[in-house]
């Protein structure tokens, strides 16, 4: 095995390195070698010697150093092949026989900076860090040899890739992929953009989430905000809404909407409507409308730390508007996919809209993402979804 460059870390990251967390900053190590390439492989050491970890460096990178080994094992292929078919096998073992799922979660998974999708045969990956970007490679040879999708898909359009030094863009790695392809869902059938849509085609995270609707929306006026293609919606209708009505301002994302309401036989229930959510809001407000259930999942509003006070403002005032279209005893169903914004924030955010709406609310359920998206203990990044079940007292 060919001898890697060597990383010294200050005295004061070790204690964070050693409870699990895998990121080591720039200003943590003793010298930022910026003679090294971006993704460069790299071993780490204390300050008195010791061997760390195994992971790659990049010098434009707050996150300098991401470990992928605590053991002096070559990261190859077969390195990757236990990893990724050990994060299949926990999905198996959660999921049972769900056939749209996040296969890797990147730290949570062991393999910071990748994602991967799956949608039935096609399989969808990330590839974030340069470090993971150099690796495209030997991932797709494994996901061909060990699961043999029809597809493989490089949706590299993210926004963090630039800071990485990486280009955004988008690539069929293998195969073909099917016209349309439908994934099955809670009893549902969506079809999914893997090449345009959201995230990599479906909000996966919110999978078990939707399911809660369940005995909450029997005959009720349902209204789905930040519809996107009206999954939320959808399952509302198929656990028996009496009415439903979507709000979204994607043009794209209303007509896939209502394609899918067709293809479930629930275009008598849904209505998707192509609308500014915030100006949706207050003209149903205007006009005293009143909703028996109303789902707030927006996207993300906090995608920098300098943004978060924006973001604050924009979650207030949705939540607010929310809150005075709820009927007595109405249940608010409301989402932050920042993970910039912390529960306690998104909490608290949600007591003031609450005191500004003159409502009150009982709590009934405060979730998070799906078991696909794992959080790990020791990293607390990896929890990032917020999902109250609030109800008018």
């Amino acid at each position: 095995m060919t001898p890697l460059p060597i990383l010294v870390i200050k005295a004061h990251a070790a204690k964070r390195l050693k409870t699990g967390h895998p990121w080591i900053f720039s200003n943590e190590l003793t010298r930022l070698p910026k003679e090294l390439e971006p993704g460069q492989p790299v071993d780490i050491q204390n300050h008195r010697g010791e061997w760390i970890g195994r992971g790659y460096f990049n010098p434009r990178s707050l996150i300098a150093v991401r470990l992928l080994q605590r053991e002096r094992i070559e990261i190859n292929e077969d390195f990757l092949e236990r990893k990724i078919s050990g994060a299949q096998a926990l999905r198996e073992r959660w999921l049972g026989g769900e056939e749209a799922y996040r296969v890797v979660f990147g730290e949570a998974d062991g393999l910071p900076g990748l994602i991967i999708d799956r949608y039935g045969p096609v399989w969808v990956a990330q590839f974030l860090t340069a470090g993971m970007d150099r690796l495209t490679e030997p991932v797709l040879r494994v996901l061909i040899k060990r699961f043999h999708p029809t597809a493989v898909v490089a949706r590299n359009d993210t926004a963090g890739r630039v800071l990485e030094g990486l280009a955004q863009e988008k690539r069929l790695l293998y195969g073909e992929l099917p016209s349309p392809l439908v994934i099955q869902k809670n009893g549902l059938s969506f079809e999914v953009d893997v090449w345009e849509g959201q995230k990599t085609g479906f909000f996966l995270d919110q999978s078990e989430n939707y399911r809660c609707l369940e005995g909450m929306v029997r005959d009720a006026r349902v209204l789905d905000a930040f519809c996107y293609t009206g999954v939320w919606g959808l399952h509302a209708a198929r656990y028996g809404a009496r009415e439903v009505i979507g709000l979204d301002s994607s043009e794209k994302a209303i007509d896939e909407a209502q394609g899918n309401a067709q293809r479930n036989g629930l275009a008598s229930v849904c209505t998707f409507l192509q609308e500014d959510v915030f100006d949706g809001l207050h003209r149903l407000r205007e006009a005293k409308e009143r909703f028996d259930c109303i789902i707030l999942d927006p996207p993300a509003f906090a995608k920098s730390r300098q943004k978060v006070k924006e973001a604050t403002r924009g979650y207030k005032e949705i939540n607010r508007l929310a809150m005075t279209l709820l009927s007595s005893g109405g249940i608010l169903i409301t989402c932050s996919c920042s993970h910039l914004v912390s529960p306690e924030l998104f909490r608290e955010t949600l007591v003031s809209a609450a005191a500004d709406a003159k409502r009150s609310f009982y709590i009934t359920a405060w979730r998070t993402q799906g078991r696909d998206h794992p959080i790990v203990l020791e990293i607390p990044e990896t929890e990032y979804l917020k999902c109250a079940i609030l109800q008018v007292k």
